[in-house]
């Protein structure tokens, strides 16, 4: 009797439990939320938009198809990676925020992400990071995840690879043994100089110094003794104080574009470096250039060896300074309209704790993509070369925490020990977090943008004189309303100061 009784009893349980869960179910559905069942058991598929700088590797879906299967078994979620062409990254991007499309991860990028941010595009990540991020913020660190902060909220986490740059002279390593160039007396632009006469006067085919910034950008692009506030309009010359300054009416100004100008005339600098289109490293390896200066990191002589088809080296004329466009310049964000955010952070956290999903995304499968030689050195796998791999997509430093990324053989076993000292001790400039807001002086904003547009890369290149041209352009920024924007940064400067600097 007692064993009917027991069997009764557990029935009557059993039953009451469908019934609740029943009720509970429908409940859910009826006031719109997802089924509980849902997030505990059924696998979460995310979509993760991704900026791709070259053709799609052929074996792309065969390497997203491994990710999934590891992440399904981690933390029961799958990812649709969807790769954009970068020329169309901004206008796709904005539209899948803005037009409902499914979306959960994307990349950000200085420039956007503020304005991403305030009207409500990016999700606020600060309890989503206390968590299911627990391990982007440790890797990360406490001065770069604060960096990204728009009105007290964090919106993005940065890629963890070079948070700081430098300025440095690169150099073709031949030309540099046969004229004994001594590369531990290169300190100033002035010592920058002096090689570049001895380039011209030895080799008349070769132009001495061409624009490293990429494309028609000036000589000065990248030249970082100064926090420029992401734009340029309105800087810290002393990246220790927060006195806003109008940067083009400064004798420092003044002084770098003379002397961009007097090495024009004396034909160390490309004569169509205003308009030039071509990156710096291609015009070495073209056998057209010399040297060039640009923002480096490290590893950064053995980058643009690669590049350039030729031994290149390079010395540090400024330190390493960490700004707020540094560390912005690319980060991950959760969509607002991420259905499941939770979820998708939990994915995000994959990408910078996980050295095997790490490996996956950046090299693809071993045995068939790579092999590993020793420790974390790889290499292509047997019968694969460069030419002929299904998947090497090179973005180590556009998906998650490179730290964690295998080193191609040739490359530097130290490289990731490096850029971490180099992010550790990086001066960080004391605006380091600060975000302007440009939309309270959005007309001046643009005036100014159009008047620099005009002058700035001619100054800057060396081909117009200062003497006739700078007053011009100061007169013509006044004019625009330049110290109506200074006085603007300054005050939210100041605001944000208040909030986040404890003297």
């Amino acid at each position: 009797m007692k064993r009917k009784t027991s069997i009764a009893i557990v029935a009557l349980v059993l039953a009451l439990s469908v019934i609740l869960s029943a009720c509970s179910s429908n409940g859910s559905n009826s006031g719109g939320e997802k089924n509980v069942d849902s997030v505990e058991t059924k696998t979460y598929h995310a979509v993760m938009a991704i900026p791709m700088f070259q053709t799609e590797p052929k074996d792309f879906q065969l390497v997203e198809d491994e990710i999934n299967k590891r992440m399904k078994e981690k933390i029961n979620a799958t990812v649709d990676i969807v790769p954009i062409a970068f020329g169309n990254w901004q206008q796709q991007t904005n539209l899948m925020l803005t037009s409902g499309e499914k979306l959960d991860l994307l990349i950000t990028m200085a420039g956007t992400y503020a304005s991403q941010a305030v009207t409500g595009k990016l999700a606020p990540l600060d309890d989503l990071l206390a968590s299911k991020g627990q391990g982007i913020a440790e890797a990360l660190g406490e001065k770069y995840l604060n960096a990204t902060k728009v009105d007290g909220e964090v919106y993005g986490v940065p890629t963890i690879r070079d948070l700081a740059a430098n300025y440095e002279y690169v150099m073709r390593k031949d030309l540099v043994d046969k004229y004994q160039i001594d590369l531990s007396s290169i300190k100033t632009l002035d010592d920058v100089e002096r090689v570049l006469q001895i380039i011209k006067d030895n080799e008349p085919g070769i132009t001495p110094i061409v624009p490293g910034g990429g494309g028609s950008t000036g000589m000065l692009a990248g030249y970082n003794k100064f926090d420029f506030l992401g734009d340029s309009n309105g800087v810290l010359m002393d990246p220790n104080e927060l006195t806003v300054t109008n940067y083009y009416e400064t004798s420092e100004y003044k002084e770098l574009v003379t002397k961009m100008h007097d090495w024009y005339n004396r034909g160390f600098i490309l004569r169509d470096s205003a308009t030039n289109q071509v990156a710096a490293n291609q015009l070495v390896k073209a056998g057209k250039a010399f040297s060039y200066l640009a923002n480096g990191k490290p590893g950064f002589a053995a980058q643009e060896s690669r590049a350039a088809g030729m031994e290149m080296v390079s010395v540090e004329l400024n330190g390493p300074l960490a700004t707020t466009t540094n560390v912005t310049g690319l980060m991950w964000s959760v969509a607002q309209n991420a259905e499941n955010k939770e979820k998708a952070m939990e994915i995000l956290n994959l990408f910078y704790t996980d050295k095997e999903i790490v490996n996956l995304i950046n090299w693809g499968i071993e045995g068939q993509h790579y092999q590993i030689v020793e420790g974390d050195i790889i290499d292509f796998a047997p019968d694969v070369d460069a030419s002929n791999t299904g998947y090497l997509p090179n973005w180590d430093w556009l998906t998650g925490n490179a730290y964690l990324s295998y080193i191609y053989k040739g490359g530097d076993p130290e490289i990731w020990t490096k850029t971490k000292e180099f992010n550790d001790n990086a001066t960080a400039s004391k605006a380091l977090g600060f975000t302007f807001n440009v939309e309270p002086v959005k007309n001046e904003y643009t005036a100014i943008t159009n008047v620099t547009n005009q002058f700035k890369v001619g100054l800057e290149s060396g081909t117009l004189d200062p003497e006739k041209v700078l007053p011009e352009f100061i007169d013509k920024l006044k004019a625009a309303g330049i110290d109506k924007l200074i006085a603007e940064k300054q005050k939210q400067l100041d605001e944000w100061a208040q909030q986040n600097i404890i003297e």
